[in-house]
């Protein structure tokens, strides 16, 4: 049955409006009525306005985005800024560090997890992973660093794309279908099942593809192995630790259907039953169908502690680090991290996500001196139409932030 919420309406992109700095650190000044707003929030002293930085946030408002919140920290000191709104029709932008669904994100803390077990002697990244589960019945040639590094060719549950172009479908995630069964929770037994059933795109270690699959598989290890819920775990290992307050971790008791406090709405297109376009508030889901592949909620500030944690040792030991950037040759993709080469001969190390409507943007230098951070709301539909405004805004920030480079891939 539809969700009630559904509305039929028309397009609507936010266009950028006068732009406002605070008097103090994170106090906005009220907001022009029917007008969305860059606001730069700098804590560096001299405060650095950033113009640059500005000139991507209102390029990606007129791109389509509904709405943007950016945290950058360098030697010019932190600065942030939000722009567009948080909702369609409203006049409001999105707050500073309020939460989104960060999508494959997700990954990144999923693998800092799995590595402090193997750095305990309690996971072998070597390691058969049907030696953890082996109720799936995996090819014992699949080890838990080829889930880790997207090499086990597992079919991806949430749907493959080939190199010829053709695609196959995975459980839906996209159009009225998702839209009018967005609530349906999924256990992550039933996802590895979905994808077992399914031809493997390549013989393990053979090739490299993307799969959120892998990722819900380290879950149910981590949870094999430690005998306590991936939520639970993630929450004593990191969010606990770096006092993570604002992010969560969804879970079958808790799978975190809303989000906390004032947002930025996420929103989908579709054509109904009739043929008519709808655009739906999709805030509230059941994310439990992409699992630890991309479900986590979190704030541009959490993103930029745990990424600074991450990279500067906090989290891993420097062996370990050293493991999870080692890339494919195909992809530079490590064990839950893209590792990007930027202009000036340095390297970033990111992840990116995005869902339904939803998406963040993560990135570090390896010595943490430089993050970047940010949050998105927009209108996604099936054709992932922002996809590619989505990689040139990325690719201005990267270049003003870190020297210019590669942005790397996106959801």
């Amino acid at each position: 049955m539809p969700d009630p919420s559904t509305t039929r309406t028309t397009r609507t992109t936010a266009t950028p409006g006068r732009r406002y700095r605070t008097a103090a650190p994170h106090t906005p000044r009220p907001t022009p009525a029917k007008e969305s707003v860059t606001m730069s929030h700098p804590t560096a002293a001299p405060a650095q306005d950033r113009p640059a930085l500005h000139k991507a946030l209102e390029t990606m408002v007129e791109s389509g985005f509904t709405g943007v919140q950016l945290r950058v920290r360098d030697e010019h000191g932190t600065w942030s800024a939000v722009a567009g709104l948080a909702e369609l029709g409203g006049n409001e932008p999105p707050p500073l560090d309020s939460p989104v669904r960060v999508g494959s994100n997700t990954k990144t803390f999923a693998a800092t997890v799995l590595l402090q077990l193997v750095g305990e002697g309690s996971v072998g990244l070597d390691t058969p992973a049907a030696d953890y589960l082996p109720e799936f019945g995996l090819d014992p040639r699949i080890t838990v660093r080829m889930l880790l590094q997207h090499t086990s060719g597992i079919f991806n549950h949430t749907g493959e794309i080939y190199d010829d172009g053709s695609k196959v479908y995975g459980i839906p995630w996209s159009g009225r279908e998702w839209v009018e069964n967005r609530f349906q929770a999924y256990p992550p037994e039933e996802l590895v099942r979905y994808s077992l059933e399914r031809p493997v795109r390549f013989e393990p270690g053979a090739d490299w593809s993307y799969a959120n699959t892998n990722y819900v598989l380290v879950r149910l290890i981590i949870e094999k192995v430690t005998g306590r819920t991936f939520a639970e775990e993630t929450g004593r290992r990191i969010l606990e630790p770096l006092g993570l307050a604002d992010t969560r971790v969804p879970s079958a008791d808790h799978p975190q259907t809303d989000l906390e406090g004032p947002h930025g709405h996420a929103y989908y297109r579709y054509e109904d039953a009739e043929g008519q376009e709808q655009v739906v508030d999709v805030t509230r889901q059941d994310p439990s169908w992409v699992s630890t592949g991309g479900d986590m909620i979190s704030t541009t500030r959490d993103l930029q502690t745990f990424i600074t944690a991450l990279v500067r040792g906090d989290l891993l030991p420097a062996p370990l680090l050293a493991e999870m950037y080692q890339t494919h040759d195909k992809v530079p993709y490590g064990l839950g991290v893209f590792v990007q080469p930027t202009g000036d001969g340095g390297t970033v190390i990111t992840h990116n996500g995005g869902i339904s409507g939803h998406g963040a943007l993560m990135y570090a230098t390896p010595d943490g001196s430089r993050t970047l951070t940010a949050a998105f709301n927009y209108v996604d539909d099936p054709d992932l139409s922002l996809a590619t405004a989505f990689q040139q805004a990325t690719a201005m920030l990267v270049a003003e932030v870190f020297g210019g480079g590669d942005a790397g891939p996106t959801e």
